[in-house]
């Protein structure tokens, strides 16, 4: 039989959240600056917890972090991406 731990549904909830983050990072204003600021910082604390914490370095830990680490990267990427779109260059001036 199947069964789902408490570990199993905070990865399941985690990668539903990250999933709304991401849309969020769609957001042209000052709030989504903050957020990529939070998502940065909390993907610090994850770091810093796995590697000096001896009860934080488990499998299910480290997920979470990569998970923090994958906001972190898809929240500026998206932001740079959807900033360049708004930067256009015209020709003949």
């Amino acid at each position: 039989t199947w069964t789902m731990s408490l570990g199993d549904l905070f990865i399941v909830i985690s990668l539903m959240i990250l999933f709304l983050e991401i849309f969020k990072a769609t957001r042209r204003s000052s709030a989504a600056l903050l957020d990529h600021l939070f998502s940065m910082a909390l993907f610090i604390v994850f770091l810093v917890e796995f590697l000096l914490v001896q009860g934080a370095a488990t499998q299910i830990f480290f997920i979470l972090m990569l998970i923090s680490l994958v906001d972190v990267i898809a929240g500026f990427s998206v932001s740079i991406r959807s900033a360049t779109r708004d930067v256009s260059v015209g020709s003949g001036y």
